[in-house]
């Protein structure tokens, strides 16, 4: 399964993004999905942002993106969507699509999922 995540870009706080994650090799309603992100100086930690079920009846949101964020899925053009709405500086990032075909109780542990896209960079502008 690959992974490619797109939509990234520079944005002044208070803007919206909208990111896609595009999934080939495989079937999007085979995995829970999620997004994380990276920023820098934390080299190796990615921090969870959201995550859906196969079936979009569960969604998961860190605190601090909760009610500003929406994630969600199109199993039939296997496209995996994070609406970013009321950006803040805070959320400048590298973003991360990534795919677990066991999804389940640990969707916001990063070592849970299999897969993953080659990230796209979020900036926001105060």
């Amino acid at each position: 399964v690959q992974l490619q995540a797109y939509g990234g870009g520079l944005v002044q706080a208070g803007g919206s993004l909208r990111l896609s994650c595009a999934v080939s090799g495989g079937t999007l309603s085979d995995y829970g999905m999620a997004w994380f992100r990276q920023t820098d100086g934390k080299e190796e930690e990615r921090d969870f942002v959201t995550a859906i079920s196969w079936n979009s009846v569960y969604t998961y949101y860190a605190d601090s993106v909760k009610g500003r964020f929406t994630v969600s899925r199109d199993n039939a053009k296997n496209t995996l969507i994070l609406q970013m709405n009321g950006l803040k500086v805070e959320d400048t990032a590298v973003y991360y699509c990534a795919a677990d075909p066991g999804w389940g109780g640990s969707y916001y542990k990063s070592t849970s999922y299999d897969y993953w896209g080659q990230g796209t960079q979020v900036t926001v502008s105060s």
